[in-house]
């Protein structure tokens, strides 16, 4: 994402100065530089109208593109949101983990609190064999 928003960057930056410094069209940079340009800028041309500055010593027209400004602000809300978008997805799915991850350990804590209680109620219950083993209690006493 950041890598097209940072070529993305370039390109309009670049395309701006070449049209407000009037560079010429016919070298084949340039002529990149416009065409892509031209991609980036589909989505905003129109939208603001371009202030021209007079001809340049090769006769070409210095243009200031307010509408390349424009794209270049709204490429980075964009690039933030998406970005601030995954950031908010990961915490999210991280936090999930750390519930699910403590669920296991509450299960597993009481699967042992149940097999130690289970192992202490087999313990406590007496064998016919070891009550014989304790003399009879008294009557008398009672």
């Amino acid at each position: 994402m950041y890598l097209y928003l940072v070529v993305t960057e370039i390109v309009l930056t670049l395309g701006f100065f070449l049209l407000l410094f009037g560079a010429n069209p016919g070298p084949p940079f340039v002529q990149w530089a416009y065409r892509s340009l031209d991609r980036a800028m589909e989505p905003f041309r129109g939208i603001f109208t371009s202030i021209e500055l007079g001809q340049t010593g090769n006769q070409v027209e210095a243009v200031l593109d307010t509408s390349i400004i424009f794209a270049m602000i709204v490429y980075g809300i964009i690039a933030w949101s998406v970005h601030a978008g995954i950031d908010w997805l990961a915490d999210r799915i991280a936090h999930l983990d750390r519930l699910d991850e403590q669920a296991r350990r509450d299960r597993a804590q009481a699967q042992a609190t149940q097999q130690a209680q289970a192992q202490w109620a087999q313990a406590s219950q007496a064998t016919p064999e070891q009550t014989r083993q304790y003399p009879p209690a008294d009557p008398d006493r009672a």
